[in-house]
């Protein structure tokens, strides 16, 4: 292991300011899903399961907008690509505690679809400014810092909505993520290394060549035109009509907006949704075993021992001299997430928390690199939108799932449905990446 690529990486200004400001500016996102959560409960007066639909937009919007997002700025730059996210934070949050609960739901939705693309923005920056082994410390850095975001965003977004009120608390949230937005615009860390074109100006200098070949292939033939090669030549270059020519282009667009999806970009964004999925069912699990002992005020002694041991896990993962594979890593995770369900107390959970809790940031980072690694740099937004994507997509799932388990039959069962469907998703990716593989030789 190599310790000492911290230092390093720590040393240089670019990536140790990109750290911080990706650390602050998740904060707000780290507390909204709580705010609104406890809005829509104390405020409005609503129940669980109404804040539980709020939340689930609100995903959502996140799932199908982080994609476009992070293929806007691939096209148009990071400037112009987080206008619209700036301007959505700042109006949408500031809105939605001022209305009845049948207009939050398609304000969370659509201010789920034009959030910040905080993560895959800084994960991409990452990529352009750290190359080879330390990208991997880089991307442990940036685990860390997420950890230390989620000890941090929750607690205060309980605290604050609590002893002040969730009505400022929301609209706190939307200005304070505006304003790391505005800084990000000011930062303008880059997102592919200079001299790198754009997906635009790389479609038309393809079209270019193309066209020059066509005329070159054409000045050939009328060069021979008593050959047979001559006459062949001709009627090989001979224009399609038009409406051949259409679909045909439709359809070398439809495989070259798919083409950058490989067999493993597969396995590696169902590991992503496989370690959403085992993560949020886990702090789901834990918060119904102490539930059960009459020992929910002890949850911070468990989230410590749990989030601590992800930042050990990281540190270490960062500083080793091979990657290891996210799909491996995920399913160490969701094996041992399995033994946490015969825990007796809150600190025989704590304990057993540990052990999975050495492999979340490790997995996470693992799946980043991975990323960085099998996409070029004109596709890594949309990759890293996609990424995050199928990770969001998880959390989402793994709530609902395991609190039907802990309903249905207790507590212990939420801790071993979470782990059994992590290692069935591991099994799945595998499946996914030898298919896409046979497909892509065919």
């Amino acid at each position: 292991m190599n310790f000492a690529r911290y230092k390093e990486l720590l040393a240089e200004r670019d990536v140790r300011w990109l750290l911080l400001v990706g650390m602050i500016a998740r904060i707000p996102h780290s507390a909204s899903g709580i705010l609104l959560t406890l809005h829509i409960v104390l405020t409005l007066g609503k129940g669980f399961a109404e804040a539980g639909v709020a939340a689930a937009l609100f995903t959502i919007g996140i799932a199908v907008g982080a994609p476009w997002r992070g293929r806007r700025v691939d096209v148009a730059g990071l400037r112009v690509a987080l206008i619209p996210s700036i301007i959505s934070e700042a109006v949408i949050w500031t809105v939605i505690p001022h209305v009845s609960y049948e207009w939050i739901l398609p304000l969370a939705l659509v201010g789920g679809a034009f959030s910040l693309p905080i993560f895959s923005v800084i994960r991409q920056s990452l990529g352009v400014l750290v190359h080879g082994e330390r990208m991997r410390t880089a991307y442990a850095l940036d685990s860390i810092a997420t950890e230390l975001v989620f000890m941090i965003g929750p607690a205060a977004a309980a605290v604050l909505a609590t002893t002040w009120s969730t009505v400022w608390g929301l609209t706190l949230v939307g200005w304070l993520t505006a304003l790391a937005g505005l800084f990000l615009v000011w930062m303008n860390p880059p997102t592919r290394r200079e001299g790198a074109a754009t997906a635009d100006e790389e479609q038309e200098q393809r079209a270019a060549e193309c066209e020059a070949a066509e005329h070159a292939v054409a000045d050939t033939a009328a060069g021979n035109p008593q050959g047979a090669a001559g006459e062949l030549l001709e009627v090989a270059t001979r224009p399609p009509g038009p409406a051949v020519a259409e679909r045909e282009n439709a359809r070398r667009r439809l495989v070259k907006s798919f083409s950058w999806i490989s067999g493993t970009l597969v396995a590696v964004f169902l590991t992503a949704a496989g370690a959403g999925l085992v993560l949020s069912g886990t702090d789901v699990s834990i918060v119904g075993l102490l539930r059960q002992h009459g020992n929910e005020a002890e949850l911070g002694i468990v989230f410590f021992f749990w989030c601590a041991s992800s930042m050990v896990g990281g540190i270490l993962y960062g500083a080793m001299k091979r990657k290891v594979s996210p799909m491996l890593l995920l399913l160490a995770m969701a094996v041992l997430t399995i033994p946490m369900g015969f825990a007796q107390d809150t600190w025989s959970l704590a304990l057993l928390s540990n052990l999975p809790g050495l492999l979340c940031a490790p997995v996470l980072s693992s799946a980043s690199e991975y990323v960085a690694d099998l996409v070029d740099e004109d596709r890594r937004g949309e990759a890293m939108g996609w990424y995050g994507s199928f990770l969001t997509a998880g959390t989402a799932l793994g709530s609902p799932m395991t609190g039907l388990f802990i309903d249905r039959i207790g507590p212990w069962s939420g801790f071993v449905a979470i782990g059994v469907a992590g290692v069935l998703l591991v099994v799945v990716a595998t499946v996914a990446r030898v298919v896409r593989r046979r497909l892509a030789s065919v």
